[in-house]
């Protein structure tokens, strides 16, 4: 089974952060794991198709946002929160509480 990419710290780019956030599905789902801690992807099904939910997945793994793993047919999301603070402190819980 192949590995996801994760990007490294440094390689984050806020620009690519904001546009995963400007999409309303992808930002409920970043609510969540902030609320929740890790989640299976299935959790999220009454947010969307199952295609549409593989598409943000990957936006919101490919700009830094989330960590997925898989642990067998399973796969897991987790919002990667401390290295985002790092990255951008305070940027995350502003978002996440601006609504």
């Amino acid at each position: 089974m192949r590995e996801f990419f994760h990007p490294d710290l440094n390689d984050i780019k806020v620009e690519q952060v904001l546009y995963a956030l400007s999409d309303p599905t992808r930002l409920a789902i970043v609510k969540r794991l902030y609320e929740s801690g890790e989640q299976s992807c299935a959790r999220f099904e009454d947010l969307g198709k199952k295609s549409n939910l593989s598409h943000h997945y990957r936006t919101l793994r490919e700009c830094g946002l989330i960590y997925i793993r898989r642990d067998g047919r399973h796969s897991y999301m987790t919002l990667r929160q401390e290295e985002m603070n790092q990255r951008f402190p305070g940027f995350l819980e502003s978002v996440v509480k601006a609504q």
